[in-house]
């Protein structure tokens, strides 16, 4: 259930009024608002960047962005998001001088997802459409980020970015002891475990035609159906040894497929006595930094990527 129109105003002035955001760069995220207790006062929202979604993107800011980092701000699901940004002009065009917001300094950030979310008013349609525009075969395109103020999620979920290969090491190194199914992390093993349930995927189904096109450009994977999709993923993926061809295949995978099921079974060891969603935060916390030290003149580095724009408008 989204925002109602009082919802949404007061969440919006809660953000105008912020001093935190006076000359700094605001990035709207998908992610509840309301704090454990349910409030969303001043004092919730200063908190918000503790909170789950947007904690996470504090911590993906890049080391050497010493000051003035980025204040993100979660706004709900993703129609929310882009409504809170539309509402967050308007009243601050209204009244300039009951905000703190520079609406030049003004992002948001949404996830691809499956469905396409139309945007009215702004150059480009849809989520669909952003997309297309900022990336290429998995890679952002440096010189046409600067043209969006709404970004899109280069793979489906944000959650897709917490099981990336390169992630690993973080699994295997961290102190939370996060376990797969009673085993340790083994990420292959979850890709194929994603891929081998794709004909269980009805949002895939319904969406096939649209997402496929997201993906029709690698190499050997048979886009016509989903099943054609998953026997064709499946035997290129098991039976390649290169590193590269392997991480554009787990890229062609999470383009178009819902991580965020297989994320959430990621759990502490039975022995471990932490909470899950406490654990879980902590995790996401290890996730983020290590986005933090990618670097960010690599396209393939998404979110380094977004980071590196960001940081050339402060």
């Amino acid at each position: 259930m989204g925002l109602s129109s009082e919802e949404l105003d007061k969440h919006c002035q809660q953000i105008l009024s912020d001093r935190r955001i006076k000359n700094r760069i605001v990035v709207l995220c998908e992610g509840e608002i309301k704090d454990p207790q349910g409030r969303r006062s001043p004092l919730a929202y200063r908190r918000m960047e503790q909170m789950p979604d947007a904690n996470f993107y504090r911590r993906c800011v890049p080391e050497s962005w010493k000051q003035y980092p980025p204040i993100f701000f979660n706004c709900g699901d993703r129609l929310d998001v882009i409504n809170t940004y539309f509402n967050l002009l308007k009243l601050n065009q209204a009244k300039p001088d009951n905000s703190y917001l520079d609406q030049d300094k003004l992002f948001a950030l949404v996830d691809l997802d499956i469905q396409s979310q139309q945007i009215n008013n702004y150059p480009f349609a849809d989520t669909e459409s952003i997309y297309y525009h900022l990336y290429c075969k998995y890679r952002v395109i440096p010189k046409q980020i600067a043209e969006h103020r709404i970004l899109t999620t280069g793979l489906i979920h944000k959650e897709a970015y917490f099981i990336l290969p390169e992630l690993q090491e973080v699994f295997d190194s961290s102190l939370l002891s996060p376990q797969y199914q009673s085993n340790s992390v083994s990420l292959p093993d979850i890709y194929l475990k994603i891929a081998n349930e794709t004909c269980h995927d009805i949002d895939l189904q319904k969406n096939f035609d649209r997402a496929i096109k997201r993906i029709n450009h690698c190499q050997n994977i048979d886009c016509c159906a989903v099943e054609k999709f998953k026997h064709s993923w499946n035997h290129e993926f098991i039976n390649s040894s290169d590193k590269q061809r392997q991480k554009e295949l787990i890229l062609t995978l999470l383009t178009i497929r819902k991580a965020k099921k297989y994320w959430e079974e990621i759990k502490p060891d039975s022995n471990c006595n932490i909470n899950i969603e406490r654990f879980r935060e902590q995790l996401t916390l290890e996730i983020g930094k290590a986005y933090s030290r990618q670097d960010w003149n690599n396209p393939e580095n998404h979110i380094a990527s977004w980071f590196k724009f960001l940081y050339e408008i402060a």
